[in-house]
């Protein structure tokens, strides 16, 4: 008899541990779900600061790299709106894969630009105090198949 109930006790004890583990593995991992969102936040964010040609706002999501490369918010609103049109001024936008790389994430977006044409953005975001940045933008004339 004695030797069931250590079992039963062992076997509780050791189901316990395990859903104890189960339940602090799942609430440190960072959520998915979150992180596309607030990446997404981002980039909308920012594209409607550049639409409605709001400087300061747009500046806020740049990340540090990109607020010393250009120095001010009206230099770097500048570079956007003449070399980046589909971004400055897109008038669709729709968000593909998200790729998590060590240090930073690649989040695809598809743009359509002020003349129509199609573009796959590649946006390099990177996590500071808490918050998604853009790092930078590579553009290239979106893939629209057969």
């Amino acid at each position: 008899m004695r030797l069931s109930s250590v079992n039963i006790k062992t076997g509780i004890i050791l189901a316990l541990a395990v859903a104890l583990v189960l339940v602090l593995a799942w609430s440190s991992r960072p959520l998915a779900d979150d992180a596309d969102a607030d990446i997404r936040d981002a980039i909308l964010s920012q594209i409607e600061a550049f639409a409605n040609d709001d400087e300061a706002q747009a500046w806020e999501y740049a990340s540090e790299g990109i607020k010393r490369r250009f120095g001010t918010s009206e230099g770097f609103l500048a570079m956007v709106r003449e070399a980046y049109p589909a971004v400055h001024s897109a008038t669709a936008i729709e968000f593909a894969q998200r790729v998590p790389h060590d240090g930073f994430d690649i989040q695809v977006v598809r743009l359509q630009g002020p003349e129509g044409k199609r573009w796959d953005a590649y946006y390099r975001m990177e996590m500071t105090d808490g918050a998604w940045k853009i790092a930078g933008v590579r553009l290239q004339p979106a893939d629209l198949g057969i």
